[in-house]
């Protein structure tokens, strides 16, 4: 029994040692988890670039009536529609942020030159007034002349160069792949060009008669030509996609509205135009230093 009390006694006072032992060391220090970064493309940075394509403009276009319709029996012309073609090539430059692992906004610029030419000549015919040998017409018809007068617009349209400045935000489909809508201003320089002549060829004899005299008469009006600077706005959409940290490319849509301008206002070439276009176009950018995706916990 004395034993069995001893051994007792002993592992007590192990026990014992072992637990102050224990109180004495420190305790264990926390360690905040640490910040993960994950392989995979960020949006945000400064980028730029350099694009082409084409474009597809309209120039609506109302000629007011010419001055030799106050002389001659003239209607006025139809106002119409000009295709206003061609390609266009440039450079971007803009600033991306990526805000969440889905949406992506920005800024961006752009200058285009513009190859955007067309030209057109209209034609208006008279019917047969009474004139004076000359071709002018006769306020008292006599027996002897008639003439049918032509008169000839010719009009030319220039797109030389635009540049937008607009605002980006879209939505990453995948972490490699942006839809976007973008809009703001435009700006563009936009020439236009026209001459009025008026041709009158005399007939007799009499106010019916249908052989000509050999008599032309000629009318040239002024030639008249206007580059102005305009301003407008701009919308369109895209789709940009990275294929590696630094480089991306896309595809983009722009509708640009320049509004309307009278040219050439009291004048025998007054005209009003309005000018707006349609853009598709590819580019490449190139995004300096973006930082790792960094996802924190």
């Amino acid at each position: 029994m004395k034993r069995i009390l001893i051994g007792l006694s002993a592992v007590a006072s192990v026990l014992a040692a072992t637990s102050a032992g224990a109180a004495d060391l420190a305790p264990r220090p926390y360690t905040k988890a640490p910040v993960i970064v994950e392989p995979g493309y960020n949006w945000t940075g400064f980028y730029v670039g350099l694009n082409g394509g084409y474009s597809w403009g309209s120039a609506n276009t109302t000629i007011s009536p010419s001055p030799f319709a106050a002389v001659f029996p003239i209607p006025a012309f139809v106002p119409f529609r000009q295709d206003v073609n061609g390609g266009v090539a440039g450079g971007q430059a803009g600033y991306n942020w990526q805000v969440d692992r889905k949406w992506v906004v920005g800024v961006e610029g752009d200058v285009q030159w513009s190859g955007e030419r067309s030209s057109r000549s209209l034609s208006l015919v008279s019917g047969r007034y009474g004139s004076f040998a000359n071709g002018l017409p006769n306020p008292n018809p006599g027996p002897d002349f008639n003439s049918i007068a032509t008169l000839v617009a010719n009009l030319s349209y220039d797109l030389q160069w635009f540049a937008t400045f607009r605002a980006r935000g879209g939505v990453l489909i995948d972490p490699q792949t942006l839809l976007y809508a973008t809009g703001g201003l435009a700006v563009g320089e936009f020439k236009y060009s026209a001459q009025t002549n008026l041709t009158a060829t005399v007939f007799g004899p009499g106010l019916g008669g249908t052989t000509p005299t050999g008599v032309v008469l000629a009318l040239a009006g002024p030639a008249a030509s206007s580059s102005d600077t305009r301003v407008g706005w701009t919308v369109g959409a895209g789709v940009e996609r990275k294929f590696s940290p630094n480089w991306s490319g896309k595809l983009e849509y722009l509708y640009m509205d320049f509004g309307t301008k009278t040219f050439f206002s009291g004048t025998g070439n007054q005209a009003d135009v309005s000018f707006h276009d349609h853009i598709f176009r590819a580019g490449i950018n190139y995004e300096f230093a973006p930082a790792a995706v960094v996802a924190k916990y």
